[in-house]
């Protein structure tokens, strides 16, 4: 792993290669090596971000631990160019791809925001390549209520067809600098904005709208229930992009998931304690797949 001059000091990315996924496209992927016959990780980054973006707290304490992978979704950063509009499950089948074609599996996938709904529908349509999970500011649903979600919908798909998708490509630096929030004081705040608008600077802007289409429309209230593997939730109490009572309602739907509270907004990817926080997840997650879990312990089944 090398650093990276425009990472906050102390932060460490791995190098990124692009890998030909068979019949989907060229995918580009980060991997930082754990200790030898290490369980994977797959972090699935959100939306607007990138697998570096997103988790560039996260690799250095994950791969004490942990083979990471971090995957940049179609359309996002430098992952798949495809023509066919964006969808949520076609990312889930990119991540399955993936992992398939590094014999990977099954991994305990990590989805934070946008990348929540990619990891629940990775372990729905691949179960055999999902063994747990980590949820992050993120829920079952996005826009609470049918008219909500239709009216944003509408609004996003409204604005492919204008001049607004392609202006999306060029990324000020005042709003890459509002998205990624106030740095620590101990990180170099510039370098931190510049190289953010660098990696979203990346995007295609036809596919960040259609991504915030897909995310809007997105629901899994009817089957979030059947989750079947170990489970952590970190829900953001200060956010105020995914509500954190959404966030709630999705970890009590899980069986025997186990929450984990932070205080902090939509932006917690660029605290310097954000890194810990995922890695003590992971590692919760990882015990209960080496204890053999049990989604439905005794305590839950029926009185005979």
């Amino acid at each position: 792993m090398l650093p990276d001059t425009h990472i906050p000091a102390g932060s460490v990315v791995p190098l990124g290669e692009r890998i030909p996924l068979p019949g989907r496209g060229v995918t580009f992927v980060r991997h930082a090596p754990g200790p030898p016959g290490a369980p994977t990780i797959l972090l699935l980054h959100g939306w607007l971000a990138t697998g570096a973006l997103n988790w560039y707290r996260c690799f250095e304490p994950l791969s004490e631990h942990f083979n990471v992978l971090a995957i940049d979704h179609r359309g996002h950063g430098r992952g798949i160019r495809s023509n066919r509009r964006f969808r949520l499950a076609d990312c889930a089948d990119d991540a399955a791809a993936l992992i398939d074609q590094m014999s990977a599996g099954p991994v305990v996938a990590v989805g934070y925001s946008m990348g929540g709904p990619i990891a629940q529908l990775l372990w729905r349509e691949h179960p055999d390549l999902v063994n747990g999970m980590v949820l992050i500011a993120t829920g079952a649903e996005f826009v609470p209520g049918n008219r909500h979600r239709y009216a944003a919908s509408a609004l996003l798909v409204a604005a492919v067809g204008t001049r607004v998708g392609s202006a999306a490509t060029i990324v000020p630096r005042g709003i890459v600098k509002a998205l990624l929030g106030t740095p620590d004081t101990r990180d170099r705040p510039s370098d931190l904005t510049e190289w953010g608008r660098q990696e979203m600077a990346k995007h295609s802007g036809r596919v960040m709208l259609e991504a915030g289409h897909a995310v809007a429309n997105y629901s899994a209230k009817r089957w979030i229930g059947n989750i079947d593997v170990p489970t952590s939730v970190i829900v953001t109490e200060e956010d105020s992009a995914v509500s954190p009572e959404a966030q709630l309602r999705m970890a009590m739907a899980i069986p025997g998931a186990h929450i984990n509270r932070i205080p902090l907004g939509h932006v917690s990817c660029i605290d310097p304690t954000f890194g810990r926080k995922v890695t003590d997840a992971c590692l919760d997650v990882q015990n209960r797949i080496d204890l053999g879990y049990d989604p439905h312990p005794p305590d839950y089944h029926d009185e005979p």
